[in-house]
């Protein structure tokens, strides 16, 4: 059973690095679900202070995740055009590989103020700071999911 576990911990634990990227995944999440099974595989693996501390760092990521782009468009000067296309673009370039992944949020958000009659400096300026809310959450969302995989991976290891 123990086995299982590890099997278990180590494929979500890789799946939380492809959910710290894809918007359809929840990655630091899924990876936190990588310690428990490890902390079920064998309780010396990993301890309770680091769940704790993991599982704080991971409900913070969780609400930054969802209030970073949101804050960033508005002090931008953004509107719920530029969040929406902002979203768009993301799944649409979620098609186009990670270039798409990257530039799509920005021309969803471009053009979502673009739509709403924004002059284009100021479109263009709102779509910056939404380009940069991505960045940052899935910059942070990926070193923490890495993070995990490092513990996982030094956990199998002792």
């Amino acid at each position: 059973m123990e086995y299982v576990w590890l099997a278990l911990a180590i494929i979500s634990a890789l799946v939380g690095v492809a959910g710290a990227i894809l918007p359809m995944l929840p990655g630091p999440p899924v990876s936190y679900v990588a310690l428990w099974m490890l902390y079920l595989y064998d309780k010396g693996s990993v301890s309770s202070t680091s769940l704790w501390v993991m599982g704080g760092l991971m409900l913070v990521l969780t609400v930054i995740d969802y209030v970073a782009p949101v804050w960033l468009t508005r002090i931008g000067g953004g509107s719920k055009q530029a969040m929406r296309g902002a979203t768009a673009g993301l799944l649409v370039g979620l098609f186009c590989g990670p270039v798409g992944m990257i530039v799509g949020p920005f021309i969803g958000a471009l053009l979502g103020e673009l739509l709403v009659k924004t002059p284009p400096h100021q479109a263009f300026k709102v779509a910056l700071y939404s380009f940069l809310a991505f960045i940052l959450t899935t910059g942070l969302k990926f070193f923490y999911c890495i993070a995990v995989v490092c513990m996982v991976a030094i956990a199998m290891w002792w």
